[in-house]
Formats: C-alpha cells, structure tokens, sequence
C-alpha cells in the first residue's frame, strides 16, 4: 500500500470530513479509497462502453397490465445470458418491484434495461451498473 499526500483548501476539507462522518467511514482513507473507486468506475465505464459489467436493474410495475408480466419473464429468458437472477415483491394489490441481477457487456445489458423500462405499465425504473475488472488465474 502506498501513501499519499494531498492539500485541500478548508471548504473542501469540512465537507470532505463531513462526509466521513455522514457515511459512518472509520477514517479519512477508506472514503478517499471509494470516492476514487467510484471515480475511476465510472471513467472505465465510459472509455470501454463494451467491456464487462454487473448490474442490478429495479422497476415497479402495475400487474393488472395486460400481458405485462409475461412479456417481462419472456423478455428476461430471451436475455438469459444477461439475467443472473430476479426477485419478485408485492407492493400493494395493483404494483409489484422486480430487480434483477445482470452480467455481461455494457451496452447490451444497458440496451436490455432500457427495454424493460420502457415497457408500458413499468411505472419506475433505475439501473445500477458497476464495471468488472476480470482477473485471471493460474
């Protein structure tokens, strides 16, 4: 592990440390360690739009549209390299949440998400993408 050192004007630092505290960090290191995790995610998952991703994907439907959960598990089989796993919830008598677990190239699982979200009767939807750096073994 290496150190590093950095300075900071006193705004920057108080709302740094806020932070910190705010999201319950045990020191000042783990949060700059995931605020850069996060940082250069998200720059992997714009330099390589294609490379590989997992993802979770909520959406709250109305179960009294016609056909709707059909056509959703028929959308998911004909995705089944993409779909990992899916949890099925009631909300009330008339909405239920599905998310679903995804694996796979960026793109066709963001495509694959768009698709589902724009289902008529999906009321809600949010796709949560994290970039996979793939290790090999020996």
């Amino acid at each position: 592990m290496r150190r590093l050192t950095i300075s900071v004007d006193d705004d920057l630092a108080d709302a740094f440390e806020a932070l910190v505290q705010a999201n319950g960090y045990e020191n000042r290191s783990e949060a700059f360690r995931d605020l850069l995790r996060e940082k250069l995610g998200q720059q992997q998952l714009t330099e390589q739009p294609h490379g590989p991703c997992v993802a979770t994907l909520s959406y709250v439907y109305d179960h009294h549209e016609r056909q709707l959960a059909m056509r959703l598990a028929d959308m998911q089989h004909h995705h089944h390299d993409l779909t990992v796993s899916t949890m099925h919830a009631h909300l009330d008598h008339n909405q239920c949440i599905e998310t679903l677990i995804l694996r796979g190239e960026t793109g066709a699982v963001r495509t694959f998400a768009q698709a589902l979200m724009a289902q008529p009767g999906v009321t809600h939807g949010q796709l949560n993408v994290v970039p996979l750096t793939l290790h090999s073994h020996h």
